[in-house]
């Protein structure tokens, strides 16, 4: 992203080929445009014209850079000449024949400020008068053909993906650092494709290809092919579907595709032209006139572009190796991206039939299969979730878009989903989890499982293990008012657990960089830190990432009125504090029941609501914070007035209800270990739902609302501090709104597809951990 210092620029690229006219009305409709926040430069490149046209251009266009280039370089080269000479924190490429609506740019530099993933901006375009699409989305065939499923059609009322696999080259915005990653476009492409060669790499990079209704242009379609011949255009159709196909391509789908693709190619152009190609059979030699066949030109497309694609080949398969060594997202997000895949297109009969038999008898269009997941989690699965069954739940969610996936609670399983399949296997059913297992690539784990099944102990599928939560650093705080032998025999069982874990995994999931260092540090003392562990990956990333809790990527929706005007004593301009999620004794909440007590004597209308008492797990018994929380509010007398309980766990799926009344969301804790370690999930759900924050300083998320000014930070058991820092974040509207508008930036970072990538990587290659990698698999 630019600079946030300086003004960012935005490059203006236009293609140039004997319509100057056109490509002046197009600079123009971009650069009359005023009061942008960002600067504009326009290059327009005359791709060999011959005539006047660079001259008229340099006359009508003052202000921009007008590159004469002696040779035509195609769509392709032209664009990659001009971002050569380019400056700008963004490239905006429109073509000649196209005229940019006034928020063509800013809608899309918006986007990009919004979301740091978003690698380009796929416009809408509509035709000249805006009543049919040129493009609203797109699709991509299985042989390697882009389209557009809505051309030529009004546009359609239903709400596009945000997502495409591509955008148009008449209208797209693009990261400079992004083009420049990966190569521009392709120059052996000339024209045609080159858009959507260019969205394929950019989504297998990791990127995102973002489609923006607001950023719109109109487009006169093809108004610089007038004048070539229909076959020629065809031709490069053909090899640059195959170019595409060759490059892209995993290699799980690569050759039966190409193949099919060929084969395709060869029966539209002898199709399309009307030639018998049974006329060079042997049993036909007496029908010919002497040894000369003469055929249209347009029957040789396929084979001209077969043989091209052969003698590019060298080229193209150094291409390949680098493309397919750095890609990201998995090949069945690819398909998922490219839509309906099996459009044939027009074509006379004959190319119909040999399409079917194409289809019946190689089966291109065919997924690969992912890999088998199996999921636990020792929470329950059930209208009401608690943070590891969410967790699990959302894990579940993002590896069923590309694998076979089954989640399985250890203790309640009454949730269902389309994605996936769900299933209940209790403690010492090790016949169950065994056939699990078996029919697994890969399990991945959260909480006691690990102790609980000697299955998962003996196996030797690889191992993911979920330590987001460092369940002996909390019993450190929630035991220590027991016993002093009971305490230390707790911690030190928990710690057993743990360090069982550790030593089996193959894949360690942590919450943070202080949680990584914590687990690495424990690695080392368990002898995993060893040269096997290091020597190919000196940052063991690949043995312990990063892989936080997330939160949606929809924003939240509001469904039903929840808290103000519908519980008891929480008016409707009630300035309402929420605590999100549960009670817990390693929490502070008997301080922000005096703070609140206290702001209500100057602000009577302030509200603070505990939203969830009881635990949904039934192996989770309420913790004696709680009922001290409910104590205190009553000897303060505000206990169903100003301070409210919710007795029990709101429903997962309703929580953004509650969210979506609440005026600031607060967590409050003591200076200790487990603040150091923790990630408070419940600041996700203040993310997701837009909440200001103000929070206990100490953990990771107090330093992100610091730095991104998200609300306030507080000192711990800071009553005074507290209650200032609520008045300052409900009273002051100008305050809350700049928090507001920041949330909407920061939340992106941590959508559940975002955070999940070390995961999902992991998961198209579960490997075993070097040093556990047969034959030295400790047992």
């Amino acid at each position: 992203m630019a600079d946030d210092a300086r003004r960012p620029i935005v490059s203006l690229v236009v293609v140039n080929f004997r319509t100057a006219q056109d490509s002046i009305a197009a600079v123009r409709s971009v650069t009359s445009v005023t009061g942008l926040g960002f600067d504009v430069e326009a290059i327009v490149v005359d791709n060999a014209s011959g005539g006047d046209d660079s001259a008229m251009l340099r006359e009508a266009l003052p202000d921009a850079k007008v590159i004469e280039s002696p040779d035509n370089l195609g769509f392709a080269g032209g664009c990659n000449l001009a971002v050569d000479h380019a400056s700008g924190d963004f490239i905006a490429l429109l073509n000649p024949d196209a005229v940019a609506d006034e928020r063509w740019l800013t809608a899309a530099v918006a986007a990009f400020r919004s979301d740091p993933r978003i690698g380009a901006v796929a416009s809408r375009v509509l035709t000249e008068d805006g009543g049919l699409v040129d493009f609203v989305g797109a699709g991509l065939t299985w042989f390697g053909m882009g389209t557009k499923p809505y051309l030529g059609v009004p546009e359609p009322s239903a709400s596009m993906p945000s997502d495409v696999l591509f955008g148009t080259g008449a209208a797209m915005v693009v990261r400079m650092e992004v083009w420049q990653a990966l190569g521009g476009f392709d120059d052996s492409y000339f024209m045609f494709f080159e858009d959507v060669d260019f969205g394929w790499r950019l989504n297998l990079a990791g990127h995102r290809f973002a489609y923006l209704r607001d950023s719109m242009v109109r487009h006169r379609h093809h108004g610089s092919m007038a004048h070539v011949r229909s076959y020629r255009e065809q031709y490069l159709l053909e090899r640059n579907a195959l170019f595409t196909l060759y490059k892209n391509l995993g290699e799980e789908r690569l050759f039966r595709t190409l193949a099919a693709a060929m084969a395709l190619a060869s029966r539209r152009s002898i199709a399309g032209s009307g030639v018998d190609s049974a006329g060079l059979d042997v049993r036909n030699a007496d029908k010919a006139d002497g040894d000369d066949v003469s055929v249209p030109a347009g029957a040789l497309t396929a084979t001209f572009a077969i043989d091209q694609f052969v003698a590019a080949l060298p080229a193209l398969a150094a291409t390949r190796a680098l493309i397919q060594s750095s890609r990201v997202l998995p090949e069945s997000r690819i398909v998922e991206l490219s839509g309906n895949r099996d459009v044939a297109g027009p074509g006379p009969d004959s190319y119909q039939v040999g399409y079917e038999a194409i289809m019946d008898a190689m089966a291109p269009t065919e997924v690969p299969v992912g890999r088998r997941v199996v999921v636990i989690t020792g929470d329950p699965l059930s209208t009401r979730l608690a943070g590891p069954a969410i967790r699990a739940w959302h894990i579940s969610t993002e590896l069923a878009k590309c694998h076979e996936v089954k989640l399985v609670s250890l203790s309640r399983c009454e949730r269902t989903s389309l994605d996936f399949a769900t299933a209940l296997v209790v403690p010492g059913d090790e016949r169950s989890m065994a056939a699990l297992v078996d029919w697994a690539d890969v399990v991945i784990f959260q909480g006691l499982a690990l102790d609980q099944f000697r299955t998962l102990r003996h196996t030797t599928k690889p191992l993911v293990v979920d330590v987001y939560d460092p369940i002996h650093v909390e019993h450190l705080e929630q035991s220590k008012g027991i016993a002093d032998a009971e305490w230390a025999r707790r911690v030190e069982a928990a710690t057993t657990v743990m360090t069982q874990q550790l030593a089996r995994a193959d894949f360690l999931m942590c919450a943070s960089e202080r949680q990584r260092i914590f687990w690495l540090g424990h690695l080392a003392s368990i002898g995993r830190v060893n040269p096997l562990t290091y020597r190919d990956d000196p940052t063991l990333e690949s043995l312990v990432s990063i892989v936080p809790f997330g939160l949606p990527a929809a924003p939240a929706e509001r469904t039903r009125p929840a808290v103000k005007g519908v519980m008891p004593g929480i008016e409707g301009d009630s300035k309402l504090v929420l605590w999100s999620g549960g009670l817990y004794d390693w929490f502070d909440p008997l301080t922000l029941v005096r703070a609140v007590a206290e702001l209500s004597e100057r602000r009577p209308n302030v509200r603070l609501l505990f939203l969830g008492a009881k635990n949904p797990n039934p192996n989770v018994g309420e913790m004696p914070i709680v009922e001290e929380t409910r104590t205190l509010a009553r000897e303060l007398g505000v206990l169903g007035t100003v301070v409210h309980v919710n007795e029990d766990w709101v429903e997962y799926d309703d929580r953004q209800n509650y969210l979506l009344d609440a005026d600031a969301g607060v967590s409050t804790h003591h200076a200790h270990l487990e603040t150091t370690l923790s990630f408070r999930t419940r600041i996700l759900d203040y993310l997701w739902c837009g909440v200001p924050m103000v929070v206990t300083e100490g953990d990771f998320f107090a330093d992100l609302v610091s730095e991104q000014e998200l609300g306030k930070v507080v000192a711990p058991s800071d009553v005074a501090g507290l209650a200032d820092a609520l008045e300052r974040v409900l009273f002051d509207d100008d305050f809350a709104r700049g928090c507001r508008e920041r949330i909407e930036l920061a939340r992106h970072a941590f959508e559940w597809p975002v955070v999940l990538e070390p995961l999902l990587r992991y998961v198209e290659n579960p490997v075993p951990a070097a040093d556990l990698a047969p034959p030295r698999r400790r047992r």
